[in-house]
């Protein structure tokens, strides 16, 4: 007896000693990925979090917040990252600010997502515009334009709103997906109307102070007091695509040289999207948010919740209005959040799995199947355009990474 209980003892620790190695090998793994991409400069910096239930298994700095100078030279004395940093989440504010804003709404029976547009915007009870629903805003299917220079046109953000509402369809409401800022833009105005509020004082009061997401604010510039990883010197990128037709953004009543209001500077702390700054006053339904990887990983916590056993996260949200947003429909996609496993940064991850990705180099998945979930925070437009006049692409990185952890987290 003594024996046997000593074997399956030593089994045991065996197998325990097999299973920290296995763990600490994809966190090697992880570190090895980022490794590459920072030490090559493909990437100025990043933060890294991994987490699974209440246990954070990874969480990393690695790189520069601010590495080169406006020609793309690597500077002198570059500015490393920690995990404190505050970024421009860019995209990732459709999700984390104007989506969860949505859900709140809907869960206090103020809206619906099939309710028609008008209801709350009466410009659009016109045309095919009166098929509208909050819907398809949410779901990219509203047929309205992808991008449009607002700022040509508007430098405040209740003439952007009328500007919107005046533009006529590109796409068939409800027919085709096709990913929409000016659609979100819209879904903040709904919910400025609705509650009465700013977006920006609606979604800290609701959402984020109850979270206690103390570093996610609109334009943090000059009141936030810790470190900011900054973006691009000016905006490079919207001048091109305002400049070079080649990239499909042709608008006959737009001429490129009516407007010169272009920054030149380093964006740290003003939103790097143009039509959220110069249109808008840094605040939209698409973009300008800033958070921390600590605050995000609050918000995604409260979207994991258990549905019925006790929890210290607040119930912001009740199980069955998050259901209802993270449901796939005919595109593989919820409501707000993407959830095609086609996608890079969930290549292949189980059903039910959603996430989002930013411009500026953010993205987040979560695995509610594995109560997991992987931030990534990345400042990539701090390096500069490359000679190909883009941005580097991340999907190599965010797939790379997002494989590791799904292969090893179960």
């Amino acid at each position: 007896m003594i024996r046997r209980f000593l074997l399956l003892f030593l089994h045991l620790v065996f197998c325990y000693s097999l299973s920290a190695q296995n763990g600490r090998e994809w966190q090697k793994e992880l570190d090895r990925i980022l490794s590459r991409y920072t030490d090559s400069a493909l990437i100025p910096g990043a933060v890294l979090q991994v987490k699974k239930g209440p246990d954070i298994l990874y969480r990393k700095a690695v790189g520069y917040a601010t590495r080169f100078d406006s020609a793309g030279k690597r500077l002198k004395k570059p500015e490393k990252m920690t995990e404190g940093h505050l970024f421009d989440i860019a995209s990732l504010s459709k999700v984390i600010a104007t989506t969860t804003a949505i859900m709140w709404l809907a869960d206090k029976g103020m809206l619906q997502p099939d309710d028609p547009v008008y209801k709350f915007i009466p410009a659009f009870y016109t045309g095919e515009k009166k098929k509208i629903t909050i819907r398809h805003l949410l779901t990219h299917t509203s047929g309205m334009y992808e991008w449009y220079p607002l700022y040509y046109r508007s430098d405040r953000r209740e003439t952007t709103y009328g500007l919107i509402a005046s533009l006529p369809l590109k796409y068939p409401v409800g027919k085709e997906r096709h990913y929409s800022d000016l659609g979100f833009i819209v879904l903040g105005q709904i919910i400025e109307t609705l509650s009465g509020q700013s977006l920006a004082n609606f979604t800290a009061e609701h959402i984020f102070r109850p979270l206690g997401m103390e570093q996610t604010l609109y334009r943090p510039k000059g009141k936030y007091r810790g470190p900011i990883a900054p973006t691009s010197f000016g905006n490079p990128y919207e001048y091109r695509m305002v400049h070079d037709s080649s990239l499909g953004f042709v608008f006959s009543e737009i001429r490129p040289d009516q407007w010169n209001g272009w920054r030149k500077h380093l964006l740290r702390g003003e939103v790097n999207d143009g039509n959220c700054w110069y249109a808008c006053g840094g605040v939209n339904g698409a973009a300008g948010l800033f958070s921390t990887v600590d605050d995000l990983q609050q918000l995604l916590d409260m979207l994991l919740r258990p549905d019925t056993s006790p929890s210290e996260i607040p119930e912001l949200i009740s199980p069955k209005t998050r259901s209802l947003f993270l449901q796939q429909d005919s595109f593989q996609n919820g409501l707000g959040w993407m959830m095609d496993p086609a996608n890079s940064f969930m290549k292949n991850a189980p059903g039910g799995s959603f996430g989002h990705t930013g411009f500026t180099g953010t993205s987040i998945l979560v695995v509610p199947s594995r109560q997991l979930s992987v931030i990534l925070l990345v400042n990539r437009q701090q390096r500069g355009l490359l000679p190909s006049r883009d941005y580097y692409n991340l999907n190599p990185l965010r797939r790379q990474l997002a494989e590791t952890v799904l292969k090893a987290v179960n």
